[in-house]
């Protein structure tokens, strides 16, 4: 037998009417707090973020894995696939476009194998937590569905490119701006071309997780509690399988990764002077500007002032451990751990992490106010990066990269 292939599925999406679609379509659940989630669902009935984040509905304060939320859920969920959505006759696949500025990437959207993602021909490189794993798993088997595509990269192919060209050429089902200037635009492709898909597909040997590696996770828990099996639902025959989940595919060369920005809360107990004492004698310090021109330096806004960070200590990501010479490792083992006392990210309260939507201004506003005692902007993660610690099994370290544009949930969802 050669090497496993990636499987690709068309399947009978539940989607909102057209004339509904930007009114349904969110943001995906974990990039929203709760309050975020209640001013953006507003007094908008069809937000699908009533059924993503049902707490938003609930009193402040509410447990988010609490019974009460998954009913929520689940009565939202009912009310909406009345009110607004359809389901597809025969199952397909759609081409999912997304269009900032001058930015644009289109992906496959369709349902991808559990068995690819456990034998790792669907590769990770984050490490996923067990509550959010519990409640994504507990949310897809209490609504009998996915209802947020995991985001998937692939190395570009040209049979791949040909056919989404010619189908992008048609109308699309859904095409409108959202509030945050991102244009959504969505064809379904039937046949013969869902088969061509399901045909190239069949020769690209890895798929790459962007985003949504809880959901991933929790997709595959989900398909060992219900079991390998195809659930018909009701008189409208829907082929509902749990062996796959949803995604959409963007040929790496579209794709966009953006900093992921850190803030840390005080100094250590030192004083700025210690503070840049001590920096300066793990980096060259030199006036800077906010972004970072290049892979390499780190940008650092401490006491009103822009500062360029060059590590004194050199690593050869050819021919070294390729995660150290990431900067987001240089800042961790250099600075965040020797000097500020940081040993993990992900558990220290001191420290959070800023998504470029906000930008570097985000940074100056947060450190200007004393929310924050210092800020580290980082040059982005690049896709060749990812792939490639993604290949050897490793695990990049937390909160490296920020994709952008968004997928909205709720504009395709697959019934399990």
């Amino acid at each position: 037998m050669g090497d496993p292939m990636a499987i690709l599925r068309p399947f009978r999406a539940l989607r909102p009417r057209p004339d509904e679609a930007s009114r349904v379509a969110a943001l995906p659940y974990d990039v929203v707090t709760v309050d975020e989630a209640r001013a953006q669902a507003g007094d908008n009935a069809l937000s699908f973020l009533r059924v993503s984040r049902p707490e938003l509905e609930l009193a402040p304060g509410t447990d988010p894995y609490g019974e009460e939320v998954y009913e929520r859920a689940i009565q939202n969920f009912a009310r909406l696939k009345a009110q607004a959505f359809v389901l597809e006759d025969e199952p397909s696949a759609y081409l999912y476009r997304l269009r900032h500025g001058a930015h644009e990437q289109t992906g496959l959207a369709a349902c991808f194998s559990i068995d690819d993602y456990d034998r790792s021909v669907i590769k990770k490189h984050e490490r996923t937590r067990r509550d959010k794993e519990d409640d994504r798993t507990r949310h897809m088997i209490a609504l009998g569905a996915q209802t947020g595509p995991v985001f998937l990269v692939y190395r570009a192919a040209a049979g791949i490119d040909e056919v989404v060209t010619r189908a992008t050429a048609t109308r699309p089902l859904f095409d409108f701006d959202a509030v945050d200037g991102v244009r959504h635009t969505i064809w379904r492709v039937g046949q013969p071309d869902a088969g061509l898909l399901v045909t190239e597909f069949a020769r690209i040997p890895s798929l790459y997780i962007a985003d949504g590696h809880h959901r991933a996770a929790s997709a595959a828990r989900a398909r060992r509690q219900l079991g390998d099996r195809v659930v018909t639902r009701g008189a409208g025959g829907d082929a509902a399988d749990p062996s796959t989940f949803l995604s959409v595919a963007f040929p790496h060369n579209q794709v966009r990764i953006l900093p992921y920005n850190r803030i840390v809360k005080d100094l250590g107990g030192v004083d700025v002077r210690a503070f840049l004492r001590a920096v300066g004698e793990r980096f060259e310090m030199k006036s800077g500007r906010a972004a970072p021109d290049r892979p390499g330096e780190i940008a650092m806004y401490v006491d009103g002032a822009w500062t360029a960070l060059h590590p004194r200590v050199h690593i050869d990501g050819a021919n070294s451990d390729r995660i150290k010479a990431l900067d987001v490792s240089i800042l961790q083992n250099e600075l965040l751990q020797p000097v500020l006392g940081i040993v993990d990210v992900t558990t220290d309260k001191r420290i959070d992490f800023i998504g470029a939507r906000g930008g570097t201004s985000e940074l100056e506003r947060l450190v200007d106010s004393g929310t924050a005692a210092v800020a580290f902007s980082l040059h982005a993660v690049t896709i060749a990066d990812l792939m490639a610690v993604s290949d050897t099994g490793a695990i990049m370290p937390p909160k490296s990269t920020w994709f952008e544009p968004k997928l909205r949930d709720g504009l395709l969802i697959h019934l399990i």
